[in-house]
Protein backbone atom coordinates (compact mmCIF):
# COMPACT_ATOMS: atom_id res chain seq x y z
CA UNK A 1 0.00 0.00 0.00
CA UNK A 2 1.86 3.42 -1.11
CA UNK A 3 -0.07 7.00 -0.33
CA UNK A 4 0.84 8.76 -3.93
CA UNK A 5 2.97 11.04 -2.51
CA UNK A 6 5.96 11.20 -4.77
CA UNK A 7 9.71 10.00 -2.01
CA UNK A 8 12.16 10.80 -4.68
CA UNK A 9 13.20 10.54 -8.55
CA UNK A 10 15.09 8.19 -9.82
CA UNK A 11 16.60 7.58 -13.23
CA UNK A 12 16.31 4.20 -15.75
CA UNK A 13 19.27 2.80 -16.46
CA UNK A 14 18.53 0.11 -18.81
CA UNK A 15 15.61 -2.08 -19.49
CA UNK A 16 16.06 -5.10 -21.66
CA UNK A 17 13.29 -7.23 -23.34
CA UNK A 18 12.90 -10.69 -22.61
CA UNK A 19 10.53 -12.29 -24.92
CA UNK A 20 7.08 -11.17 -23.15
CA UNK A 21 9.02 -9.86 -19.94
CA UNK A 22 11.80 -7.42 -19.21
CA UNK A 23 14.12 -6.30 -16.84
CA UNK A 24 13.65 -2.93 -15.42
CA UNK A 25 17.48 -1.44 -13.65
CA UNK A 26 17.11 1.80 -12.06
CA UNK A 27 19.33 4.35 -10.27
CA UNK A 28 17.34 4.60 -6.95
CA UNK A 29 18.61 7.10 -4.25
CA UNK A 30 17.75 5.28 -1.74
CA UNK A 31 18.98 1.75 -2.88
CA UNK A 32 21.25 1.42 0.17
CA UNK A 33 18.09 0.87 2.15
CA UNK A 34 16.54 -1.77 0.05
CA UNK A 35 16.20 -5.49 0.77
CA UNK A 36 15.83 -8.06 -1.65
CA UNK A 37 11.69 -8.59 -2.27
CA UNK A 38 10.95 -4.89 -0.71
CA UNK A 39 8.36 -3.11 -2.63
CA UNK A 40 8.64 0.10 -4.54
CA UNK A 41 6.10 1.89 -6.81
CA UNK A 42 7.51 3.23 -9.90
CA UNK A 43 5.58 5.83 -11.74
CA UNK A 44 2.60 4.08 -9.57
CA UNK A 45 3.53 0.61 -10.91
CA UNK A 46 4.17 -1.70 -7.66
CA UNK A 47 7.48 -3.55 -8.57
CA UNK A 48 9.81 -5.90 -6.19
CA UNK A 49 13.03 -5.90 -5.78
CA UNK A 50 14.89 -9.11 -7.57
CA UNK A 51 18.42 -8.23 -8.14
CA UNK A 52 20.95 -5.65 -6.89
CA UNK A 53 23.13 -4.74 -10.22
CA UNK A 54 26.83 -2.95 -9.95
CA UNK A 55 24.84 -0.27 -11.13
CA UNK A 56 21.24 0.01 -9.62
CA UNK A 57 18.35 -2.03 -8.44
CA UNK A 58 16.82 -4.33 -10.69
CA UNK A 59 12.84 -5.09 -10.80
CA UNK A 60 11.19 -7.96 -13.57
CA UNK A 61 8.42 -6.98 -15.51
CA UNK A 62 5.91 -9.70 -16.08
CA UNK A 63 4.07 -9.89 -19.35
CA UNK A 64 0.64 -8.34 -17.57
CA UNK A 65 2.50 -5.38 -16.11
CA UNK A 66 3.99 -4.78 -19.07
CA UNK A 67 0.65 -4.95 -21.18
CA UNK A 68 -1.08 -2.82 -18.63
CA UNK A 69 0.93 0.20 -17.66
CA UNK A 70 3.47 2.29 -19.27
CA UNK A 71 6.74 0.86 -18.07
CA UNK A 72 7.55 -0.40 -21.59
CA UNK A 73 7.62 2.74 -22.93
CA UNK A 74 10.81 3.72 -20.83
CA UNK A 75 13.94 3.90 -21.92
CA UNK A 76 17.19 5.05 -21.10
CA UNK A 77 17.57 8.58 -19.05
CA UNK A 78 13.54 8.19 -18.33
CA UNK A 79 13.06 10.07 -15.17
CA UNK A 80 10.82 8.06 -12.89
CA UNK A 81 8.59 8.75 -9.47
CA UNK A 82 9.63 6.45 -6.72
CA UNK A 83 8.00 5.23 -3.41
CA UNK A 84 8.92 2.98 -0.75
CA UNK A 85 5.70 0.54 0.83
CA UNK A 86 3.52 2.75 3.41
CA UNK A 87 4.44 1.64 7.13
CA UNK A 88 2.33 1.35 9.80
CA UNK A 89 1.88 4.61 11.65
CA UNK A 90 3.27 6.40 8.82
CA UNK A 91 0.95 9.73 7.90
CA UNK A 92 -1.29 9.15 5.12
CA UNK A 93 -0.68 12.61 3.53
CA UNK A 94 -2.13 11.68 0.10
CA UNK A 95 -4.36 9.52 -0.36
CA UNK A 96 -4.79 4.95 -0.59
CA UNK A 97 -3.30 3.46 -3.25
CA UNK A 98 -2.48 0.08 -4.24
CA UNK A 99 0.31 -0.04 -7.08
CA UNK A 100 -1.87 -1.63 -8.96
CA UNK A 101 -2.67 0.03 -12.22
CA UNK A 102 -6.02 0.40 -14.08
CA UNK A 103 -5.18 1.24 -17.07
CA UNK A 104 -2.96 4.17 -19.44
CA UNK A 105 -3.88 7.75 -20.29
CA UNK A 106 -2.03 10.38 -21.96
CA UNK A 107 -0.32 13.72 -20.95
CA UNK A 108 -3.06 16.28 -22.98
CA UNK A 109 -1.28 19.00 -21.60
CA UNK A 110 0.90 20.46 -19.40
CA UNK A 111 2.34 24.08 -19.45
CA UNK A 112 2.81 27.16 -16.77
CA UNK A 113 0.15 29.12 -15.01
CA UNK A 114 1.98 31.86 -12.72
CA UNK A 115 3.76 30.10 -9.99
CA UNK A 116 1.46 26.58 -10.85
CA UNK A 117 1.57 24.14 -13.86
CA UNK A 118 -1.84 22.99 -15.26
CA UNK A 119 -1.98 19.62 -16.28
CA UNK A 120 -4.73 17.67 -18.24
CA UNK A 121 -4.66 13.81 -18.84
CA UNK A 122 -7.16 12.23 -21.16
CA UNK A 123 -8.81 9.28 -19.21
CA UNK A 124 -10.22 6.05 -20.95
CA UNK A 125 -13.79 5.85 -20.30
CA UNK A 126 -13.47 2.77 -17.46
CA UNK A 127 -11.46 5.28 -15.59
CA UNK A 128 -13.25 8.55 -16.57
CA UNK A 129 -16.35 6.75 -14.81
CA UNK A 130 -15.04 6.42 -11.33
CA UNK A 131 -13.95 10.32 -10.95
CA UNK A 132 -15.49 12.75 -9.68
CA UNK A 133 -14.63 15.93 -9.45
CA UNK A 134 -12.53 17.08 -6.26
CA UNK A 135 -11.99 13.39 -6.52
CA UNK A 136 -8.20 11.46 -5.74
CA UNK A 137 -6.80 9.58 -9.28
CA UNK A 138 -3.16 8.49 -8.84
CA UNK A 139 -1.09 9.81 -12.03
CA UNK A 140 2.08 7.83 -12.55
CA UNK A 141 1.65 7.20 -9.11
CA UNK A 142 1.45 10.69 -7.69
CA UNK A 143 -1.87 11.45 -5.53
CA UNK A 144 -3.60 14.16 -7.32
CA UNK A 145 -6.79 16.50 -6.89
CA UNK A 146 -9.55 16.60 -9.91
CA UNK A 147 -9.33 20.50 -10.08
CA UNK A 148 -12.27 19.79 -13.45
CA UNK A 149 -13.48 16.47 -15.04
CA UNK A 150 -14.24 17.19 -18.01
CA UNK A 151 -15.89 14.57 -20.90
CA UNK A 152 -13.02 12.97 -21.86
CA UNK A 153 -10.18 14.00 -19.62
CA UNK A 154 -9.54 15.50 -15.88
CA UNK A 155 -7.27 18.52 -14.83
CA UNK A 156 -4.90 19.17 -12.20
CA UNK A 157 -2.99 22.07 -10.65
CA UNK A 158 0.58 20.87 -9.98
CA UNK A 159 2.31 23.34 -6.95
CA UNK A 160 5.66 24.15 -7.38
CA UNK A 161 6.43 21.52 -4.38
CA UNK A 162 5.02 18.49 -6.45
CA UNK A 163 6.75 20.20 -10.15
CA UNK A 164 10.28 20.10 -8.30
CA UNK A 165 10.13 16.71 -6.49
CA UNK A 166 8.32 14.40 -9.34
CA UNK A 167 9.27 13.42 -12.96
CA UNK A 168 6.53 16.24 -14.24
CA UNK A 169 9.48 18.68 -15.03
CA UNK A 170 10.41 16.19 -17.22
CA UNK A 171 7.00 15.78 -18.44
CA UNK A 172 5.87 16.25 -22.42
CA UNK A 173 2.15 16.43 -23.93
CA UNK A 174 1.56 12.88 -25.18
CA UNK A 175 3.56 10.80 -22.75
CA UNK A 176 1.99 7.83 -21.83
CA UNK A 177 0.75 7.59 -17.74
CA UNK A 178 -0.24 4.94 -15.76
CA UNK A 179 -3.49 5.28 -13.87
CA UNK A 180 -5.42 4.03 -10.71
CA UNK A 181 -9.02 4.99 -10.06
CA UNK A 182 -9.60 5.80 -6.30
CA UNK A 183 -9.92 2.37 -4.24
CA UNK A 184 -13.62 3.70 -2.29
CA UNK A 185 -14.78 4.03 -5.94
CA UNK A 186 -13.89 0.98 -7.63
CA UNK A 187 -15.48 -0.65 -4.58
CA UNK A 188 -18.93 1.23 -4.95
CA UNK A 189 -19.06 0.91 -8.73
CA UNK A 190 -18.38 -2.94 -8.48
CA UNK A 191 -21.26 -3.21 -5.93
CA UNK A 192 -23.41 -1.01 -7.94
CA UNK A 193 -23.19 -2.81 -10.77
CA UNK A 194 -23.66 -6.52 -8.71
CA UNK A 195 -26.96 -5.11 -7.59
CA UNK A 196 -28.42 -4.01 -10.79
CA UNK A 197 -27.12 -7.39 -12.34
CA UNK A 198 -29.13 -9.03 -9.27
CA UNK A 199 -32.12 -6.76 -10.21
CA UNK A 200 -32.23 -7.36 -13.91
Amino acid sequence: MFTGLVEATGRVLSLVSLGDQAKLTLDIPFSQELALGDSVAVNGCCLTVSSFEETGVAFDLLAQTLKVTSLGHLTTGSVVNLERALRVGDRLGGHFVQGHVDATGSIASIEPSGNDHRLEISLPPEIHRLCIDKGSLAIDGISLTIAELLPNSAVFWITPHTWDHTHLRAAKSGQPVNLEADLLAKHVDKLLAAGIANRG
